[in-house]
C-alpha cells in the first residue's frame, strides 16, 4: 500500500483555478492543505491552454483585420500580412507571466505540493502515481476537462488537431476544416480565417453557439460568412478516412444531399469532457452524471460528504469565475462556514468572436419558468452612432425583466465588445435594478454603452404605464 506520507485536514486533486481557489481559502482558516497535480506544467487549462492564449491571440487576429480595412476608413497602403511566429512569440510571453505567478502562488509554502498524478484508494485517502499514499480530512477534485473525440466512424484513427494545437501553430495551414459549432470551434474558426487560412467549418445543430438565442447565433452566422467563412449547419458527419500522408477525407450529408471535402487539416472542437477517469471513482462510489461531471449539490458536496468537486470536471458551467467561485464555496463548506448555495440565476457568459456575444442572468423562457412573466425590450447597432462610426453595426442588445416587480432578471448583447458592455446589466442583475434605477445614471454620448438606454427606456415606459 505504500507509506502514509501525513494527515491534512484538507486535499486537492488539480491545481487549476478551482483547486488553487479551494487551497487558497482553507489555508485562510490555518488549515494544512495538499495539492496533487501531475501535469506538466502548473498553472491550470485557462492559463495554458485556454483563456488567456487563445484570447492574446484572437485580439492580434482581430488588429490585424481592421489593418486589413484600411480603405473602409480612408488611408490608403499595402495590407499586413499575419506573422504567426511572432504572434506565437508575444502569446507565449504574455502567458507566461500569469503562469509564473500561478506556479509562484502554489509553491510559495502555504501549501504541500505534490508533482503527481492521484487517485482514491478510499474516502479518505490518494495513492500518487509513485505509490506514496496520503490522507485528509476532506478531499476536493478539480481535475479540470480534457478533449473530447465523439465515436464518430474513423475519425479516432486520423491525424486530427486540437484547440491545443491551433494555439501553438507558428505556420499558416492554407485551409482547414473545423469540427463543431460550440465557443472554442467559433473562436478559433475566425482566428484562423483571420489569419489567412481558407476555413470551412461543419456544425451538427441548426445554429452555432446553441447556448445562446438563435437571434444571436444568426447574428455570428451572417459575420462569419461575410469574412468568407464556409459554414455549413444542419450537417450530419458520416465518416472520415485517412487517404494519404497527410490528407483526411470528411464524408457528411448537408440539406440533403451527400458531400466529400478533404484536407490536411482537420479541426477537431466537438467539446470537452471532465478529466475523471484515472481518479479511482469507482473505488469510493462516486457518482457522476450522464456527462461524466461529477455529481454535487450547491455546495460542490458529491453523495460522500467528505469529498467535494470544483470547476470544468463538476459542471454545469466550465468557466473560470464559476470555478473559483465554486472552489470558495466547497472549501468554506468545508471548513465548517455558514455559506450561501451556489445559484446560477445571474450567471455571465461571453464568446469571443467578433462580433462577441455575452448574456447575463435569465432569458425569457427562463424568466417563465420560474413563475414570472417577462417583458423585454430591444435595440440594434446599426441604428446607433459609435457603432456606426466604427463600422460595428451587427448585432443587439435586450433586456429582459419581470413585469411584476420591474427588476431586471436578465440580458444579451451581440456587438463589438460585447464582453465590456454585458457588465453594466451584470451589476444590475445583481442588484435587483429596475429600468428606471439604471436610467438615474449617466450613460455618455457617443459611447457603445449608451445603447442600454434605449431598450432600458422602453421598459421603464412600459412599466410605468401598466
Amino acid at each position: 500500500m505504500g507509506n502514509i506520507a501525513q494527515d491534512f485536514d484538507f486535499l486537492v486533486l488539480g491545481g487549476g483555478s478551482a483547486g488553487y481557489a479551494a487551497a487558497r481559502t482553507v489555508h485562510e482558516f490555518g488549515k494544512s492543505v495538499a495539492v496533487v497535480d501531475g501535469g506538466s506544467e502548473l498553472s491550470g487549462l485557462c492559463i495554458l491552454r485556454g483563456c488567456m492564449p487563445s484570447k492574446t491571440l484572437i485580439y492580434s487576429a482581430e488588429i490585424l483585420h481592421l489593418a486589413q480595412k484600411g480603405e473602409v476608413f480612408g488611408f490608403d497602403g499595402d495590407k499586413p500580412v499575419a506573422n504567426l511566429a511572432e504572434m506565437q512569440k508575444r502569446k507565449r510571453a504574455v502567458i507566461q507571466e500569469f503562469s509564473d505567478y500561478r506556479k509562484e502562488q502554489l509553491e510559495d509554502g502555504r501549501f504541500s505540493l505534490y508533482r503527481e498524478y492521484g487517485s482514491f484508494l478510499d474516502a479518505n485517502t490518494i495513492q500518487l502515481a509513485g505509490g506514496l499514499v496520503l490522507k485528509a480530512e476532506k478531499i476536493l477534485i478539480s481535475t479540470g476537462s480534457e478533449i473530447y473525440t465523439p465515436d464518430l466512424p474513423g475519425l479516432r484513427n486520423c491525424p486530427f488537431k486540437t484547440s491545443d494545437d491551433v494555439l501553438n501553430l507558428d505556420y499558416l495551414p492554407e485551409e482547414c476544416i473545423v469540427l463543431g459549432g460550440g465557443v472554442v470551434a467559433c473562436e478559433l474558426a475566425q482566428f484562423l480565417s483571420r489569419v489567412g487560412c481558407r476555413v470551412i467549418q461543419l456544425q451538427r445543430s441548426n445554429h452555432i453557439l446553441k447556448g445562446f438565442s438563435p437571434e444571436a447565433s444568426t447574428v455570428v452566422e451572417q459575420a462569419f460568412r461575410a469574412e468568407k467563412i464556409d459554414l455549413y449547419t444542419g450537417v450530419s458527419l458520416q465518416s472520415f478516412e485517412q487517404i494519404g500522408e497527410n490528407q483526411i477525407q470528411v464524408n457528411f450529408e448537408h440539406g440533403g444531399k451527400s458531400h466529400q471535402l478533404e484536407t490536411s487539416f482537420l479541426f477537431n472542437a466537438l467539446g470537452r469532457r471532465p478529466a475523471t477517469s484515472n481518479l479511482g471513482l469507482e473505488r469510493v462510489g462516486l457518482d457522476c452524471l450522464k456527462s461524466g461531471h461529477v455529481k454535487t449539490n450547491s455546495f460542490q458536496q458529491t453523495q460522500i460528504p467528505n469529498i467535494y468537486a470544483a470547476g470544468d470536471c463538476a459542471g454545469p458551467h466550465e468557466i473560470v469565475h464559476i470555478a473559483i467561485k465554486q472552489g470558495e464555496t466547497a472549501a468554506r463548506h468545508a471548513c465548517g462556514e455558514s455559506v450561501p448555495p451556489l445559484n446560477y440565476d445571474s450567471l455571465l457568459t461571453v464568446v469571443f468572436t467578433d462580433p462577441q456575444l455575452a448574456k447575463v442572468g435569465l432569458g425569457p423562457e427562463e424568466i417563465r419558468d420560474r413563475g414570472m412573466e417577462p417583458f423585454s425590450a430591444s435595440y440594434p447597432f446599426d441604428d446607433h452612432g459609435k457603432s456606426i462610426l466604427m463600422e460595428a453595426k451587427y448585432g443587439y442588445v435586450s433586456v429582459h425583466a419581470d413585469r411584476k416587480t420591474g427588476r431586471i432578471l436578465g440580458a444579451e448583447c451581440v456587438s463589438k465588445d460585447a464582453g465590456e458592455l454585458i457588465h453594466s446589466l451584470s451589476v444590475a442583475v445583481a442588484l435587483k435594478a429596475t429600468p428606471a434605477d439604471l436610467l438615474k445614471a449617466d450613460w455618455y454620448h457617443p459611447t457603445l454603452s449608451e445603447i442600454w438606454t434605449y431598450p432600458l427606456e422602453d421598459l421603464a415606459e412600459e412599466l410605468a404605464t401598466s
